[in-house]
């Protein structure tokens, strides 16, 4: 079976180029970069809401090429690693999809999950190069990744075989990408089930404070020197707790569980206030345009998370995976290079690896965000989220409320309620769009809100 390659893997950095695309793979490779320029053509269309069908459709004839490539595959003897440029077109053409499903309000189906398994996988192998994690930080990946295994596993007990065979090449890839995500969390949630009770709370503390001390890396020296003082003073505190270098069990005086995370993580602490005491915010000058397109990928996407609801299409998050993808490439084992081939100052090297991790954080959660409700639907979703909100204040607030104070979230409330057609919200083309049960939801609780109101607070 074929297997596709991430986007983010380095192209040409001391690893053996990738085999060239064989006569059998070129119209397959041709099919896929059409559907690709297509859906990229499509992504950039802002005047017209994305039909379904026309995703669907395109997502069908990218499956069935996907059922021609496992053949060609078998027949040409290639094992299950064996990857070149057509793997890297076809996940770019997963990831496109997968955004597109959940722009499309379609969560909850297989597609949707590819892009957000990319995500977490990048998030987890930034984890583990970094070793500066809680088992808080792990539990939002835990928690999605059971949920998709849980969508994939529904799917793939489909009794109906049409739809089970048409749908396996998903499965397949999505099983793989799912398998790989937890078995990399594994072995991370591994490292922090071994360090004892009584070490945790120095471990989470350490971990806190390394987080700080890059963050204080991108600050002017002058202004940073106090608080890496009082960090200096707490490291030096915990080092002193332990006995004979090892941190011991207060009841038994026994070595305490945990010994070499916790002891590299003070150690690696010592090492990054020093670095910051003598440095300061040091990034080098061939490093800066890197520093700079980092720094502005997580201004854009902190906006995001806060104007998300309004004015994000999921589609519009692939420019800023493709970009991250690109810095990643250009990193050699988890270090920047300068110019001359030699690894960046170590807290230059903190600093970008600790925004590059940060960028690929803010774009999970902006993924993980995504409302099961399609882009034509959202107009309305945004209104009643608005309405909700104003009418749980007035439920807050309390006060003495008359007819005429309820009466224009009323009207709003009746003049949505009369946007829907037997029951339904339609688009323009008079289907059905995904999110229905979610904004009848939120309709309703609307109503029941105004009803309250007016029951508790016209009489008064």
């Amino acid at each position: 079976m074929f297997s596709t390659a991430t986007a983010m893997q380095p192209q040409n950095n001391g690893v053996a180029e990738q085999p060239v695309v064989s006569d059998a793979e070129q119209p397959i490779l041709s099919t896929l970069i059409a559907v690709r320029n297509r859906l990229a053509a499509l992504k950039k269309d802002r005047g017209n809401y994305y039909r379904p069908h026309d995703i669907v459709g395109l997502y069908n004839q990218t499956l069935e090429q996907v059922r021609l490539l496992h053949t060609v595959r078998v027949s040409e003897s290639h094992d299950i690693m064996f990857k070149n440029r057509l793997d890297s077109v076809l996940d770019e053409c997963f990831q496109l999809f997968s955004l597109f499903y959940l722009a499309l309000g379609k969560n909850k189906e297989v597609p949707a999950t590819y892009v957000q398994l990319v995500t977490i996988k990048q998030n987890i192998e930034m984890m583990k190069e970094t070793g500066v994690y809680t088992d808080a930080d792990l539990e939002p990946f835990r928690t999605r990744l059971k949920e998709i295994r849980q969508i994939v596993d529904y799917e793939a007990e489909k009794d109906d075989e049409e739809l089970k065979v048409a749908s396996r090449p998903e499965i397949m890839l999505v099983t793989r990408r799912l398998e790989q995500c937890e078995k990399e969390l594994g072995e991370l949630e591994e490292t922090t089930r071994i360090i004892s009770d009584e070490l945790m709370p120095i471990y989470e503390e350490l971990v806190h404070i390394r987080r700080r001390l890059t963050a204080l890396s991108f600050l002017p020296h002058d202004s940073i020197v106090s608080e890496a003082k009082e960090y200096q003073k707490r490291l030096i505190e915990i080092d002193d707790t332990r006995v004979d270098d090892r941190f011991v069990n207060q009841e038994t005086g026994e070595t305490a569980e945990g010994q070499t995370q916790v002891v590299g993580l003070l150690e690696d602490c010592f090492d990054r206030l020093h670095d910051l005491m003598a440095e300061g915010s040091t990034v080098p000058k061939d490093m800066m345009p890197v520093y700079d397109r980092l720094m502005e990928i997580r201004l854009q996407l902190d906006k995001l998370l806060l104007t998300s609801r309004w004015t994000l299409r999921e589609t519009d998050l692939w420019s800023y995976q493709v970009q991250l993808q690109d810095i990643d490439a250009i990193r050699q084992n988890g270090q920047f290079k300068d110019l001359t081939g030699e690894p960046a100052p170590q807290q230059a090297q903190a600093a970008l690896n600790f925004l590059l991790h940060k960028c690929y954080n803010l774009l999970y959660k902006l993924l993980s965000s995504s409302e099961p409700v399609a882009e034509t639907l959202m107009p309305v979703h945004n209104q009643l989220r608005t309405l909700r909100r104003c009418l749980l204040e007035m439920k807050k607030y309390g006060g003495p409320l008359s007819v005429r104070d309820l009466y224009p979230y009323q009207m709003k409330l009746s003049s949505i309620d009369n946007l829907r057609v037997d029951g339904k919200f339609l688009d323009d083309e008079g289907h059905i769009p995904e999110g229905q049960g979610v904004v009848m939801s939120l309709l309703n609780e609307c109503y029941d809100l105004m009803y309250e109101l007016m029951a508790t607070d016209i009489d008064e």
